[in-house]
């Protein structure tokens, strides 16, 4: 009957979300607009062309690293000075190879449901709703198949599109690599006065290149740090799901990266 049918959709799930978003709406202040649903921000992406992407991307790692061993500096360092600096920074590193070689980043929306659609699908079923992931301790790293979201996918492009722009050139991003390496603030570093020093001799050095390159251009050195200051939000779990998972399958960057640092590249 009627009332029935009234009670199971007023019980429903998306019943109560849309009632609870117009009793939102309704209690906002006049002229003031409810907010977007960050739903979006969440959504899951993969790479569009991921065989050409993640190619590419493997072939500047293998660049950035090789650039990082014929760094002098670096090879006075002890091998677990070394390893511990490359593992904290190969992400930003390999993210600023990719700008300088301007590796496309181009990106599709993943067919993976999102929780309310796999809620009513359990509810249409007589299932139970799947549990809400949880999220791993800080610390830990997440090792199953994540796909990236787009709010993760966007700040990596909007990083690319930054570099772009500036139209940074290969002396600069050299500074900006040694600026990132040489991270003296790291737990467990024992060089931490040598590393500090190397970090600020290759900012002094960008510093000089910009005020005799761009002497008309007083904000540069300001804009390349900003530059650096968008690697921060930047995940290295996300960049190794996007740029490797897709080939190579569930990978242990930590033993790549050994690996790779005592080969001759």
């Amino acid at each position: 009957c009627r009332c029935c049918a009234e009670g199971r959709r007023h019980s429903s799930i998306l019943y109560s979300i849309l009632r609870s978003q117009e009793r939102q709406e309704r209690a906002a202040p006049a002229g003031q607009a409810p907010r977007g649903c960050p739903c979006g921000s969440r959504r899951r992406v993969a790479l569009r062309s991921p065989q050409v992407v993640c190619k590419a991307a493997s072939a500047v790692l293998v660049k950035t690293l090789r650039f990082v061993q014929n760094v002098p500096c670096f090879q006075e360092l002890p091998l677990e000075e070394q390893l511990l600096l490359v593992r904290s920074c190969w992400a930003p590193l390999l993210l600023l190879g990719l700008a300088q070689d301007r590796v496309p980043v181009e990106t599709v929306e993943s067919a993976e449901p999102s929780m309310l659609q796999r809620i009513l699908t359990a509810r249409r079923h007589g299932e139970q709703p799947p549990p809400r992931a949880s999220t791993p301790p800080p610390g830990r790293q997440h090792h199953g198949p994540h796909l990236p979201s787009a709010g993760e996918i966007q700040a990596i492009k909007g990083f690319l599109a930054k570099c772009w722009s500036l139209d940074i050139s290969t002396k600069e991003y050299a500074y900006l690599k040694g600026t990132v390496l040489f991270n003296p603030d790291l737990p467990g570093l024992q060089c931490t006065q040598y590393i500090e020093g190397l970090q600020r001799e290759a900012q002094q050095a960008l510093n000089e290149h910009v005020r005799l390159i761009h002497r008309g251009d007083e904000a540069r050195f300001a804009k390349l740090n900003v530059v650096l200051s968008l690697l921060s939000s930047i995940n290295a779990d996300t960049m190794a799901e996007l740029f490797f998972r897709p080939i190579i399958g569930a990978v242990n960057m930590d033993d790549m990266l050994l690996e790779m640092l005592c080969a001759k590249l």
